[in-house]
């Protein structure tokens, strides 16, 4: 029986054929319009480079948004019922960028001649406190980093205040970093540089823990016969790309493209936070505040405060994939925001406020310490995900207080 279970499971996918939702033509078309007007913005700007990530920025909002690809969703349903569905998509996506990471990190191959460095940080006391916070803001603002900027441009209305306090405690973080750089740390820790394995070792090693947390999702599914997750519609044939949705599995395989992609154009992988507070740095200099003797505004990030936002390879990117997450929630018909309810708006405060700090700590968020770190095959990248996992069990006894609704064993989830 335990079989036979086990077989429903892993043939189930994520996406069903059904009737769609019409096309929202004049949204849709007024952010591709849009997309236009703000690349050619930051082309005449800066240059193409930073175009060329403006249109993978697009990409990445576009698949998040095909795919629902979640990180947040994903920890939660396996914490709470044992669904491992996302995590398994975390895995193949993990192992194919480690994969061109490593090609790209060993060989010094670059579209624009820079240097590729992956994310490598120090593992200390400040990663474990920041990734164990992010992982319970993440439950509580219903999105992480990625997800709050996919979920922002699909039309969820909470998702303006998670992005504004994301925003204001990043810079609590920003101005609180010189006092957690000074606790108990190890040095930065690369699988591959600091240990002698090499990039191809390094890559061995990784495949092998890959493989192993896969077989681990395997046995749980076989204990716990989780609920599936709910199936997004799509159709047939090429509508498939632009209005259907896509299959887990198939967005994991084109973030992980993506992502090296970004690590070969700009030298550095996909990341998300370090905008955050950019922008709120910029608004505190617009208020009068000089925050330009924190430790966190110091080298490329003060330089940063006195250019255009349109020169910050991360704020270009996260500005395609708000723009690239409208555009095909506009073609699925799915763009409808909402009233939030007060209990989601307090989550959502409250939520944005410890992922914005805790990524700080943490030397990123979810793309770039846990997906851009263990793709880098630094060893905070696995320590963000250990403690963010232990941050979403605690998150789950949070999330009621808030009138959040934890998946339950009898339900298909979201």
């Amino acid at each position: 029986m335990a079989q036979t279970l086990h077989s429903s499971y892993k043939s189930k996918s994520t996406t069903v054929v059904t009737e769609l939702s019409p096309m929202q033509k004049p949204l849709f078309a007024g952010g591709v319009i849009a997309a236009v007007i703000l690349l050619l913005a930051i082309v005449l700007t800066t240059n193409w480079t930073q175009g060329v990530l403006f249109i993978i920025g697009l990409a990445l909002g576009m698949t998040l948004l095909y795919a629902r690809f979640g990180f947040t969703s994903a920890f939660r349903r396996l914490v709470s019922v044992g669904n491992v569905q996302g995590l398994q998509a975390h895995m193949l996506m993990l192992a194919i960028a480690s994969t061109l990471f490593a090609i790209i990190l060993s060989t010094g191959f670059s579209f624009t001649g820079v240097t590729p460095k992956g994310y490598v940080s120090p593992v200390g006391v400040s990663v474990i406190v920041g990734s164990f916070m992010f992982g319970i803001g993440m439950q509580l603002g219903n999105g992480c980093a990625s997800g709050t900027l996919y979920s922002l441009g699909g039309g969820s209305s909470s998702m303006i205040l998670t992005l504004l306090s994301f925003i204001v405690g990043s810079m609590f973080g920003a101005y609180h970093l010189p006092f957690w750089q000074k606790q108990p740390s190890l040095p930065p820790i690369s699988l591959a540089e600091s240990t002698g394995l090499g990039y191809f070792g390094a890559w061995i090693v990784q495949l092998i823990a890959f493989a192993a947390i896969y077989w681990i999702t395997i046995q749980i599914a076989k204990k716990k016969n989780p609920p599936m997750m709910k199936q997004l519609p799509t159709t047939k044939g090429w509508k498939k790309i632009i209005r259907g949705s896509w299959p887990l599995f198939t967005a994991a395989i084109v973030l992980a493209v993506l992502n090296a992609l970004t690590l070969a154009v700009r030298g550095n992988p996909w990341g998300i936070t370090s905008a955050f507070a950019l922008w709120g740095g910029k608004a505190m200099m617009a208020a009068g505040i000089d925050v330009s003797s924190w430790g966190f505004f110091q080298g490329a990030n003060g330089e940063a405060l006195t250019q255009s936002v349109l020169a910050d390879s991360t704020s270009v990117l996260n500005f395609g994939s708000i723009l690239g997450a409208f555009i095909s929630a506009t073609a699925q018909g799915t763009f409808k925001p909402g009233k939030i309810k007060p209990g989601v708006a307090g989550a959502a405060v409250v939520g944005g406020l410890l992922m914005g700090y805790g990524a700080r700590l943490a030397f990123g968020c979810n793309i770039g310490a846990y997906f851009g770190g263990i793709a880098s095959f630094s060893l905070h990248g696995w320590v963000w995900m250990v403690m963010a996992m232990l941050g979403t069990g605690v998150a789950l006894f949070i999330r009621p207080l808030f009138g959040l609704k934890n998946p339950k064993s009898n339900d298909s989830i979201c």
